[in-house]
C-alpha cells in the first residue's frame, strides 16, 4: 500500500508541476497585446509624419493646431510603447520563472532586464516601467491644463515634485540592490 501511495502521490506531483504550463496562455497574449500596441503606435506616429510631411507644402497650414495634435498623439504613442513594454517584460518574466530559463537572455550582448530570477526582479522592473507610464499620464494631463490660476501653477509645481521623489527613490532603490547600476 504505501508502495501505490508513493505512485499516485509523485504522479500528482507531476501533474502538478505540469499545471505551470497554463502560463503560456499569459505569455502569449501579454506577447499579442505588446505586439499589438507596438504596432498601434508606430501606425499611429506614421500617420502623424506622413500629415507633417503633406502640410510642409500647404501655405494656408495651420501649424498651431497641427502642433498641438501632434504632441498629444506622440505621448500617447510614449504612453503605448510603455504599456507594450510592459507586457513583453511581464510575458518574458512569466515564461522565465514558471516555463524555462531563456538561455539567450543571459548572453552578453543582451540587457540584464531581460533577465528575471524572481518574482522580486518582474515586480522591481515592471514597477520602473509603469512608474514611467505614470509620469507619461502626469505629462500629458499637465500639457493640457490652462495654467490661469497661480493654484494651478502650485498644483504643477508639487506634480513635478512628487514625480522627482519617485523617480529619485526610484533609482535609490536600485542602487542599493545592485551596487549602484
Amino acid at each position: 500500500m504505501n508502495n501505490k501511495s508513493g505512485k499516485i502521490e509523485r504522479a500528482f506531483e507531476r501533474g502538478l508541476l505540469a499545471s505551470r504550463f497554463a502560463v503560456i496562455l499569459a505569455v502569449i497574449t501579454s506577447l499579442l497585446g505588446a505586439f499589438l500596441l507596438f504596432a498601434m503606435a508606430t501606425v499611429d506616429v506614421t500617420s502623424l509624419t506622413l500629415r507633417a510631411v503633406s502640410l510642409t507644402v500647404d501655405p494656408s497650414a495651420d501649424w498651431t493646431a497641427f502642433h498641438a495634435k501632434a504632441i498629444e498623439r506622440i505621448i500617447a504613442a510614449v504612453d503605448d510603447y510603455l504599456l507594450a513594454t510592459v507586457l513583453l517584460l511581464f510575458a518574458l518574466g512569466l515564461y522565465e520563472l514558471f516555463i524555462s530559463k531563456i538561455d539567450a537572455a543571459e548572453d552578453e550582448t543582451h540587457s540584464n532586464i531581460l533577465i528575471i530570477k524572481s518574482l522580486d526582479d518582474l515586480k522591481d522592473r515592471l514597477g520602473k516601467v509603469i512608474l514611467m507610464i505614470l509620469i507619461v499620464t502626469f505629462f500629458k494631463s499637465a500639457n493640457k491644463i490652462v495654467f490661469d490660476d497661480p493654484v494651478k501653477l502650485l498644483y504643477l509645481g508639487a506634480g513635478i515634485l512628487f514625480v522627482a521623489l519617485a523617480l529619485y527613490f526610484t533609482h535609490a532603490g536600485g542602487r542599493g540592490k545592485s551596487g549602484g547600476h
